[in-house]
């Protein structure tokens, strides 16, 4: 199983690819709308993306309250230890 660190370095590979961020604005306490502009559709594709980390069948209702990358990293690290 991965850590929250090693699943943060993952999250920020694929975020600053798949959204033409500059990883340096991607850090733990960016707000996913604000920070980054995510909007729901781009949130839908990051986790489907975020499925090749898990591994396993991501459920939309897991993320519905995550609002900055901590958040994801932590809910990406409690699905992958289920």
């Amino acid at each position: 199983m991965k850590t929250q660190e090693e699943i943060f370095h993952s999250i920020k590979e694929i975020m600053s690819e798949m959204f033409e961020l500059a990883p340096d604005d991607i850090v733990m306490s960016a707000s996913l709308r604000q920070d980054l502009d995510i909007d729901s559709i781009d949130a839908v594709d990051l986790m489907v993306k975020l499925r090749e980390i898990t591994g396993t069948r991501i459920n939309p209702e897991d993320f519905k309250s995550a609002r900055t990358i901590q958040d994801v990293v932590e809910t990406v690290h409690r699905i992958s230890a289920a």
